[in-house]
């Protein structure tokens, strides 16, 4: 996989309540990926980007809620995220260094 397609593959860190609870319990990261990425992308993106062993990756779609707005109908995107199983005594560690 070129160097140009690693960085298009993950689109960025997922955060909320799910996520963490995922992160605590099973040693996993939750990413945001592009729409058209794969497992084998995604495994071969973290291990290059981070510099860790990964396990597992599970991908799945997320539907885009239909919302009403004063216009009518709208959706939001959909999109698709990743649940990343690091091996053990791997981390990553998304705190800006200064």
């Amino acid at each position: 996989m070129s160097q140009e397609r690693i960085y298009k593959v993950l689109l960025g860190p997922v955060v909320s309540e799910k996520a963490a609870a995922a992160g605590e319990a099973g040693n996993q990261v939750v990413f945001k990926v592009a729409a058209d990425a794969t497992k084998l992308e995604v495994k071969a993106a973290v291990q290059a980007l981070f510099d860790t062993k990964v396990e597992q990756v599970r991908i799945l779609n997320v539907k885009g809620k239909t919302k009403r707005t004063r216009y009518g109908l709208g959706k939001r995107s959909d999109w698709k995220k990743a649940y990343v199983r690091l091996e053990q005594g791997q981390d990553i560690d998304f705190a800006v260094a200064e």
